[in-house]
C-alpha cells in the first residue's frame, strides 16, 4: 500500500498544472476550476490502481476532468446566469488588446455560439495541445473518429467566422475580412 500514495503523488507532481490549466480555461471563476481540479484529484486517488503510466495518466485525467466538467455544468444550470457576465468580460479583455485592430470579441462570441463538442474539441487543439490520438484517448473516440469530428468542427467555426466576414491571416492571426485585403 505504500507505493499507493508515491505514485499518486508522482502523478500529482507530472500532471497538476495540465489540469488546472484545462479546468481554468472552461470554468468562469477560479474557485471553480479549484473545485474541478480538486474532484478530479480526489477520483485520481480513490482511483490510482486504474490511472494508466505515463503520459497516459495525463490523458486519463482529462478524461476524468472532462467528465466533472460535465457533471459541475449540470450542477450550475448549464452556464445560463454566467454567459452575461462571461460576454462582458471577454468583450473588455479582448477590445484592450494592444494592435490587434481585431474584433475578437465577436470571434469569442461565435466560438461561444458553437456546439458544445466542437467547442471541446477545437479546445483539446488549440489550448491543451493535443493530437487526434490523444483526443480520442480523453473522449474515448477512435481516432478516425476524432479527425471527422475535428474536421467538421473546423469547418463550422470557418464557415462562421466568414459569415462574420473574419478571416485568418497567413500569420495565424485573426482580423477583420476588411484589413485582411490590402
Amino acid at each position: 500500500m505504500g507505493g499507493e500514495p508515491a505514485r499518486f503523488e508522482s502523478v500529482y507532481q507530472e500532471t497538476y498544472g495540465r489540469i488546472t490549466a484545462y479546468a481554468a480555461r472552461r470554468c468562469d471563476s477560479p474557485q471553480d476550476a479549484a473545485d474541478v481540479v480538486a474532484e478530479t484529484f480526489a477520483i485520481a486517488w480513490r482511483r490510482i490502481g486504474e490511472v494508466p503510466e505515463g503520459e497516459r495518466a495525463l490523458l486519463w485525467l482529462y478524461g476524468v476532468a472532462r467528465k466533472v466538467l460535465a457533471n459541475h455544468y449540470r450542477v450550475e444550470g448549464r452556464r445560463q446566469a454566467l454567459s452575461v457576465e462571461l460576454d462582458a468580460e471577454l468583450a473588455d479583455l479582448y477590445q484592450a488588446a494592444p494592435d490587434s485592430g481585431v474584433e475578437l470579441a465577436a470571434i469569442a462570441q461565435i466560438f461561444r455560439a458553437l456546439p458544445d463538442n466542437d467547442r471541446e474539441l477545437l479546445s483539446l487543439v488549440a489550448w491543451e495541445g493535443l493530437d487526434r490520438e490523444q483526443i480520442a484517448t480523453v473522449l474515448g473516440l477512435s481516432r478516425n473518429a476524432v479527425r471527422i469530428r475535428l474536421h467538421r468542427a473546423r469547418r463550422r467555426f470557418a464557415r462562421a467566422l466568414a459569415e462574420a466576414d473574419v478571416h485568418v491571416t497567413s500569420e495565424s492571426r485573426l482580423v477583420p475580412a476588411q484589413e485582411g485585403r490590402l
